[in-house]
């Protein structure tokens, strides 16, 4: 479930808070802050748990991966299952405590995260699958609190596509070599040399996009700041990622909790001036 690594849990976590707190108008309900907490912590290790099932024959032969439970055979794939199973069902039952049609958005979510970790079999895109799963909570999180999804949710789910494509290939940069010997796909292998050219360009989409979800709802100095912090920290893992050093392709993916955290500060300020 990778509890004792919340990256992957704040990634999902910031994005959705700016959905609750934007659809709220700075003022979300209590239950639905609580809802998606949980269920960000829920269904992401259910994508943990349903990755590792599905690589479980190929875990073995990365060096980052090797020492994974399913790939060593300390557990099985029948145990893995169930556990996501559980974790599903988990999350179901915090689902049913909102409106219909997040419900019913809830199936949209599942289906993309059991989807995801099988797509780097067929195509060089993965990445794109799994910023499509993350971003899901934000709809989601839009129909929780105003009971319809209008076009800034939509706008939302775009740029959290793309910023996750950007930081999921710096991940994938990490794994590049083995990936490309034991034949998985991602957009590390497509994107080749033009790889920091490509995240550099999806970054600036990422902060376009952001600046014309703040134009749009009206966001003032606050928005302006978090957006300026957030294009220092791209700045610096461009840096980072010069030398395309695993180790340090690594860190810069992980320099991406705090851009969604700055983001989320700025929401908040926006909404509290």
């Amino acid at each position: 479930m990778r509890l004792e690594k919340p990256i992957g849990s704040m990634l999902l976590l910031w994005p959705t808070l700016w959905a609750v707190w934007i659809a709220g108008a700075g003022a979300p309900s209590v239950k639905v802050v609580v809802v998606f907490t949980l269920g960000v912590f829920a269904m992401r290790a259910a994508g943990c748990v349903i990755n590792d099932f599905a690589d479980r024959n190929i875990d073995g032969s990365v060096e980052r991966t090797k020492g994974r439970p399913l790939a060593t055979g300390a557990l099985s794939a029948k145990q893995a299952l169930a556990l996501f199973a559980g974790l599903v069902f988990l999350s179901f039952l915090l689902v049913l405590t909102l409106n219909s049609l997040t419900f019913w958005l809830s199936f949209g979510g599942l289906f993309l995260a059991v989807l995801y970790p099988f797509t780097k079999r067929f195509t060089f895109l993965p990445q794109f699958f799994l910023g499509a799963a993350f971003a899901w909570a934000i709809p989601m999180a839009f129909a929780a609190e105003t009971g319809s999804v209008p076009a800034v949710a939509w706008l939302l789910y775009t740029i959290k596509v793309i910023w996750t494509v950007a930081y999921d290939t710096q991940y994938a940069m990490c794994d590049r070599e083995d990936d490309l010997k034991i034949g998985v796909k991602s957009t590390a292998i497509l994107f080749g040399d033009a790889d920091r050219h490509i995240i550099g360009f999806l970054q600036l989409l990422t902060l376009w996009g952001l600046w014309l979800l703040g134009k749009q709802l009206a966001f003032g100095l606050p928005w302006s700041f978090a957006l300026f912090i957030a294009a220092g920290l791209f700045a610096y893992q461009q840096w980072l990622t010069k030398d395309r050093d695993p180790q340090a392709c690594f860190k810069a993916f992980l320099n991406n909790q705090w851009v969604g955290f700055m983001l989320f500060l700025g929401i908040l300020q926006q909404y509290a001036s």
